[in-house]
């Protein structure tokens, strides 16, 4: 209806246009607006107002913002504030994603939290659609809204509304900072959450809330700290990478791996006074010369190089014997410590119910139960044919994107530049490469390959259709799961070692990295999770739960 297309004003920034504003039909209403230059850096400032006259003359005389020479303003007859804040968000989220520009904007404030208001979903899909397509047709943006929200810097963009339980814990973690920072002794503060509760997306917006704050003289005690923020992922490591690209405050020297980190503390190349460490459970947990670490373990050395410590653990999320973590060992590490904790619980990955996702948590503690029935929202589904799950997961990259063939590591695949196959019953796919600077799920032509747990924990899938190896079979006497160790084909995570700090049951814990691969592997999905199992007892199994029998 036309009465309810967006209007988009563009004019250049300078006085004389802004002065022009007081008869605009949009001046005193609430309206978006965006600031931009096309020079070799493109820089944009993106906001919201009720007084856009007002609020443009004083852009126009701060000394970032004046650099910007052009102005787009965005009204609706149908814009309130609720509206007008949420279109804000979304483009600054979807800007940062685009790349094109390095957004101006600092960190919002943070009690701005995810709330609904009147007919929410037309402004955020309707409108908003609109709005991006006629900023693409103008030449402001170049990507589409579906090919954006399924990159990797997107989910994870500082700039995400939270959820209130995040926003406390954003809130709580500043705060801890601010009273800390002077402190003679080490300051923890622990985040727990397990795989989707949204723990790097809160992590992300807080660290770029304390990069902001250390740039700004008015912040108090923060300002002019050093700040790193740790994640021994590769993957991930390009992701933050990418978000630093886009906002002022963040560096690519921000963002390192936990014994580059230590190394370089200790060689008296940096130093840190507030450190983030993202997926913590992938810490050494001892001393491991083969990654260029000497030291007790990577936590104990990270805490004693830094005022603050933040750290995300999923104590169901830890790999490798040489990253052997419990609660109990950082209650160890941390001993003498101020320590805080706060634990995310709610799930927003999956797009899935309560039932699916005990399903799932049945399964990884070893028992299979009648599978849940689909919902529009989230599809479940056993294949006895790999080939058949591969070509499922084509077709819903066709139409949704972002979807893969995964496998639990019971394939072999070695560092050596050769390529390695996962062969099941009509299926053989390329173990995943990851030679290149996007995320392994972004790149198109990675549809013919599969993902290892090491390519893609703590990212999202559309849709994830998991290969269970070799190394999960199931016993039908018992009724329940049965792992067999000696199929896993990744060595290096059962590389044991006599320098370990905590003492564990060496076959234990082997199941229980098998077990925690199958957990991390089955809650990628966020609207499907396709499953086949190698073995031919856990084929039966899972058939005869899928029809509702009893196990």
């Amino acid at each position: 209806m036309k009465e309810i297309d967006v209007e988009i004003s563009s004019f250049q920034f300078n006085k004389n246009s802004i002065s022009g504003l007081s008869s605009a039909a949009f001046n005193n209403y609430p309206v978006v607006y965006i600031l931009h230059n096309d020079q070799k850096k493109a820089s944009a400032y993106i906001g919201e107002t009720v007084q856009i006259r007002n609020r443009l003359y004083s852009h126009s005389k701060d000394p970032v913002k004046n650099k910007l020479d052009k102005a787009v303003v965005i009204s609706h007859n149908h814009f309130n504030q609720s509206a007008t804040y949420n279109i804000e968000t979304n483009l600054i989220n979807f800007f940062i994603a685009d790349q094109k520009y390095q957004i101006l904007n600092k960190s919002q404030i943070t009690s701005s939290v995810t709330h609904n208001y009147y007919e929410k979903p037309k402004y955020d899909h309707d409108i908003f659609k609109e709005l991006w397509e006629r900023l693409r047709k103008d030449e402001l943006v170049d990507g589409t809204l579906e090919y954006l929200q399924n990159k990797d810097i997107f989910k994870i963009s500082p700039y995400k509304e939270l959820s209130e339980s995040q926003i406390e814990l954003k809130e709580n973690i500043l705060e801890f900072c601010k009273n800390n920072i002077d402190n003679d002794k080490p300051s923890v503060y622990f985040i727990k959450g397990e795989a989707g509760t949204g723990k790097s997306v809160v992590l992300s917006s807080t660290f770029n809330a304390i990069q902001d704050l250390a740039n700004d003289k008015e912040s108090g005690k923060l300002y002019k700290t050093t700040n790193h923020l740790l994640v021994n992922h590769q993957e991930m490591i390009k992701t933050y990478e990418t978000i630093s690209e886009s906002l002022p405050n963040l560096k690519k020297k921000n963002f390192l791996k936990p014994t580059t980190f230590i190394n370089r503390v200790r060689d008296g190349k940096i130093n840190s006074d507030i450190t983030f460490v993202d997926e913590a459970h992938l810490l050494l947990s001892r001393e491991d010369s083969y990654n260029n670490y000497i030291g007790n373990n990577h936590l104990n050395d990270i805490i004693h190089s830094s005022k603050v410590t933040i750290i995300v653990f999923d104590e169901k999320q830890f790999l490798k014997l040489k990253s052997y973590w419990t609660e109990d060992l950082f209650k160890q590490v941390t001993k003498g410590a101020e320590v805080k904790t706060f634990e995310l619980t709610d799930q927003f990955r999956m797009q899935a119910d309560d039932s699916v996702l005990d399903w799932i948590d049945n399964f990884v503690s070893k028992k299979i139960t009648p599978i849940p029935a689909n919902t529009d929202d989230y599809e479940l589904k056993i294949f006895d044919d790999a080939g058949e799950m591969f070509e499922e997961i084509e077709r819903k990259d066709e139409t949704h994107t972002l979807s893969r063939i995964v496998a639990t590591f019971d394939y072999e695949h070695k560092k050596d530049g050769a390529d390695y196959y996962v062969e099941e019953i009509g299926f053989k796919g390329l173990w995943n490469s990851t030679n290149d600077k996007r995320t392994w799920a972004e790149r198109p032509e990675t549809i013919k390959e599969v993902g290892s747990i090491y390519t893609i924990q703590g990212f999202d899938l559309n849709y994830v259709g998991v290969i269970l190896g070799p190394s999960v079979s199931y016993d039908e006497r018992k009724q329940e799961l049965k792992i067999l160790p000696q199929n896993y084909q990744d060595t290096e995570a059962f590389r044991d070692s006599k320098k370990k700090t905590v003492e564990y049951n060496v076959e234990e814990s082997k199941e229980q990295i098998i077990l925690n691969s199958v957990n991390v592997l089955m809650k990628r999905g966020v609207k499907g999770l396709y499953i086949y199992a190698s073995d031919e007892k856990l084929r039966k199994a899972l058939n005869e739960a899928k029809v509702g029998k009893s196990q």
